[in-house]
């Protein structure tokens, strides 16, 4: 037999550190044979003694490498040239990446073969390695990040009275079978990469800039300090009926709890971007990356459909006693408003979707109309070519006497222009 190195041939003469990232390269591509016993150049050396050379490259690889590859490794003993050499079968594993414990799913832990080398994966070669081993779903994919913390999600289990330990994690998904952090587990941790960011704006407009903060950690501590942050700006105002005093926040409650839910819920966390919420003079936005999950329409959500993207993290938050049901969110969000005129409003783009809550206290009103809609209703006369009344009561969330007093209103202003009569009238920009 004659050997020479190759992408799937690898040679060593004795047993060393190097062949564990040896094994895992041939495990993350396409297999092969690692013989020891046997130099570079591909003279036959030998092993002194065969049975404990393969015991300790057994464990090698039951000790070092991560996720258990021992399945994928079988030895036998090879006479060659007067000599006994150990030959590795490695076959290419299905649970890939394989790397070093002590390292982790980083490139200094993940190694692939390039030529005759082993070299160090790339990030992206190894997110697509966990793509292809634990499939779409972002949540249940294998975390890079492993060295993860959980002082926020213990204490919020503990108020809950709810165990967090070792098996209830692995119930939770937030480790997968192997022990291993996913995602998930990320994301409720203290080393979570994903922030939420909130502005407070000066009017109603993006021009001038009262405060902003960004939030990290946890999504659990990003939820209850994003929260507490918008409730310092949620004010109260009183009114009086005779000696009666009325007091109501610029925004209910329930809307902002759920919208804020929503938000993280939701979210598509395949995508770094910052989650927004922006707090002017009229109204909050909370803008979430991702638009519907694919053959979901808008009007399905607002009908109670609920399809998660993020189905482990929605079960999470239902154990936390943070949501009640699926699917409810967005009906308790208007049902806050139920007895205002101005109602909530949602956008969904491919990418984007977001969730408008007016403020009920703020006095721009004219004629009954909101002002600061306006540019809501140009933009969607940009888009479409032109507006109708009904467009504006669904964008809007408004009544048939609201949308139409706002369409007249923009009219006058010259906003927009009126074309067509009676039930084809049509609003089109000058």
């Amino acid at each position: 037999m004659f050997f020479r190195e190759s992408e799937t041939i690898e040679l060593k003469e004795i047993v060393n550190a190097d062949i564990k990232k040896e094994i895992i390269a041939l495990a993350n591509s396409q297999g092969g044979m690692l013989y020891v016993g046997v130099s570079d150049d591909g003279e036959v050396i030998g092993v002194d003694d065969v049975d404990a050379t393969i015991q300790q490259i057994s464990n090698m690889v039951r000790d070092a490498i991560k996720p258990d590859v021992t399945m994928f490794v079988h030895y036998e003993m090879v006479e060659q040239d007067g000599g006994h050499i150990v030959a590795v079968n490695i076959q290419r594993g299905t649970n890939r990446p394989y790397y070093l414990a002590q390292k982790g799913l980083r490139p200094e832990g993940v190694y692939v073969r390039q030529g005759t080398s082993s070299v160090p994966a790339t990030d992206m070669a190894i997110r697509q390695m966990i793509k292809e081993t634990d499939g779409d779903s972002f949540e249940e994919m294998r975390s890079l990040e492993q060295s993860l913390t959980f002082e926020a999600a213990e204490k919020e289990f503990r108020i809950r009275k709810s165990d967090f330990e070792i098996q209830q994690m692995k119930t939770l998904k937030i480790l997968n079978a192997d022990g291993i952090f996913t995602n998930l587990g990320l994301l409720l941790s203290e080393q979570c990469k994903h922030t939420i960011k909130v502005a407070v704006f000066e009017g109603a407009e993006q021009s001038i800039f009262k405060d902003r903060r960004e939030f990290t950690g946890s999504l659990i501590q990003q939820l209850n300090d994003v929260y507490t942050y918008i409730d310092m700006h949620n004010q109260t105002h009183a009114s009086f009926d005779k000696l009666l005093r009325i007091d109501r926040r610029d925004y209910p409650e329930m809307a902002v709890r759920e919208a804020l839910l929503n938000m993280l819920i939701h979210r598509d966390y395949a995508f770094r971007a910052s989650a927004l919420i922006s707090i002017f003079a009229d109204r909050m936005e909370f803008i979430s990356v991702g638009g519907l999950v694919s053959g979901i329409a808008l009007d399905d959500i607002m009908a109670g459909l609920s399809v998660c993207r993020n189905q482990n993290l929605a079960n999470i938050f239902y154990r936390l006693q943070l949501v009640e049901a699926y699917g409810t969110g967005m009906r308790k969000i208007m049902n806050a408003y139920v007895k205002e005129n101005r109602k909530p409003f949602i956008e969904n783009t491919s990418n984007a979707f977001k969730v408008v809550l007016p403020n009920i206290n703020n006095g721009s009103v004219m004629e009954g109309t909101v002002l600061g809609y306006e540019d809501w209703i140009v933009e969607l006369a940009r888009s479409n070519g032109s507006v109708t009344r009904v467009d504006v009561e669904r964008k809007l969330g408004v009544s048939a006497s609201t949308a139409s007093r706002l369409l007249r209103y923009m009219t006058e202003e010259g906003q927009l222009l009126k074309q067509g009569k009676a039930r084809n009238i049509r609003y089109t920009l000058p």
